[in-house]
């Protein structure tokens, strides 16, 4: 659930930049000059590399949390094992930073 509005976020971000960049392209379409072309093609190519590699990183990471799931689901225990590891680690890390004493 957390990774599904992690990636809504992100994915309301990504399309916020794209319109705002279609907009300047849009706004600055009918001002002539050299040096403006250039800077309008330009975002024009990131902003398509950026789809680009978007896309590319929104499938490696849903098929990175397929193979964990699978993982989890043949090996439950071992799982639990971890998550249970995991967390005394990070909790003694934290306690250990914050000079926190437990009674």
């Amino acid at each position: 659930m957390i990774m599904n509005k992690t990636h809504q976020a992100l994915n309301d971000d990504m399309e916020q930049l794209a319109r705002d960049a279609r907009a300047l392209m849009a706004a600055t379409a009918d001002v002539a000059g050299e040096k403006v072309g250039e800077a309008r093609n330009r975002l024009a190519a990131a902003l398509e590399r950026g789809k680009e590699i978007y896309g590319r990183v929104r499938e490696q990471a849903v098929e990175g949390a397929k193979v964990a799931d699978e993982a989890v689901r043949e090996h439950p225990y071992q799982a639990i094992a971890i998550g249970v590891g995991v967390g005394a680690l990070l909790g003694f890390l934290v306690a250990r930073q914050c000079g926190c004493k437990s009674n």
